[in-house]
């Protein structure tokens, strides 16, 4: 008799986080982080044609240096405070075109302005047939910030040029904005994790430093890969499932309009907040993203969003547990991996 039984397999995407403690950014932490990866490409789905990944890429602080000599490289002028966009655009140049002018439009209105396009140095050779069929074109934009600006400001403004622009372009087979941030950056798609570095040019590059890689693989199971859906997302990395998803997006459209903030007092331009065509995680990446935007510390985004099992926890501080009490009546638990209650105590095996 074995304890054994096929209803406990649970096969998850692979993810990791490494930094630097003493916040010294260099290329050595990026080249660990894509080694990462590539230890971990049997946490993620591989296609037929053996060479297409189900999604993987980094997500990794801002490396200033390195944009500073590609401006320097091409004669723009950055200021002190600057951001860059990673974008997929359609392979259409009339319709990479419309998305660029709509998005330098919305960029303008925010008082910011284009340093820059970059036509971003990859090797679709490494690409396996799937993955290659529908590659993207792959730019990014630099762009300046006015002087006195701070970088949550920047952050906050850029949060809504961005979701103009998305309002605007709803076809996402031809467009999509990776990372749009003055802090961190994204270079994600379908290849197997190896290749990540052979595709994006820039991750072999010693002039590519970070003190912070987060890393991911996708074990694609409720959506078909896509160039989007790759993660990391522009704030998270998340091993699915979200068992509550259909009612986190129900709820996040119905109230909708009680979103608010002194910070962004133009927030309901946003709206809607959450995406209901792509994955679980990348709603939550949206919620999340939302969150942050109007104020909302790290710590409290999380723990509302993803609350621990609290409520019969005999162990819990009480005024933890009035914080998470107090937490439960604005939003409702996006709960996954398994099927268990987020009352439940102690938790599953799975989850604990």
């Amino acid at each position: 008799m074995s304890l054994y039984h096929p209803s406990f397999e649970r096969d998850n995407c692979g993810f990791g986080l490494i930094a630097q403690m003493d916040g010294d950014a260099s290329h050595r932490i990026v080249r660990t982080a894509i080694h990462g990866l590539d230890r971990m490409k049997h946490r993620g789905g591989i296609a037929a044609d053996g060479r297409t990944g189900d999604g993987c890429g980094l997500l990794m602080q801002m490396p200033t240096a390195f944009f500073e000599a590609i401006a320097a490289e091409n004669d723009w002028h950055l200021s002190r405070k600057f951001a860059v966009g990673m974008l997929f655009l359609s392979q259409d140049e009339q319709r990479a075109d419309e998305a660029k002018f709509i998005l330098e439009k919305e960029l303008q209105r925010e008082t910011l302005s284009v340093a820059g396009w970059r036509k971003v140095p990859v090797n679709p050779d490494v690409l396996g047939e799937i993955g290659r069929a529908s590659l993207p074109q792959i730019y990014q934009v630099l762009i300046n910030a006015p002087v006195g600006w701070r970088e949550k400001d920047l952050e906050r403004r850029l949060y809504m040029a961005r979701r103009r622009l998305e309002q605007q372009i709803t076809d996402d087979k031809d467009f999509y904005v990776a990372s749009l941030s003055g802090q961190v950056i994204v270079y994600k798609g379908l290849m197997m994790p190896a290749d990540l570095p052979s595709f994006y040019t820039d991750l072999a590059d010693i002039r590519l430093k970070s003190a912070i890689c987060l890393f991911h693989q996708r074990f694609s199971t409720n959506t078909s890969p896509k160039w989007p859906l790759a993660q990391p997302f522009r704030y998270l990395a998340h091993n699915g499932e979200i068992n509550t998803i259909t009612g986190n997006r129900q709820w996040a459209r119905a109230r909708a309009y009680k979103f608010n903030s002194p910070l962004l007092p133009d927030l309901q331009q946003a709206a809607p907040f959450v995406n209901e065509t792509g994955s679980d995680s990348s709603s939550l990446d949206n919620m999340l993203e939302m969150l942050l935007s109007g104020g909302m510390d790290l710590y409290r985004a999380m723990r509302l969003l993803i609350p621990p099992a609290w409520q019969s926890n005999p162990e819990m501080d009480d005024e933890l547990k009035a914080f998470y009490d107090f937490n439960s009546m604005h939003m409702e638990p996006w709960d996954g991996l398994c099927g268990y209650r987020n009352d439940q105590w102690p938790p599953c095996c799975v989850c604990s």
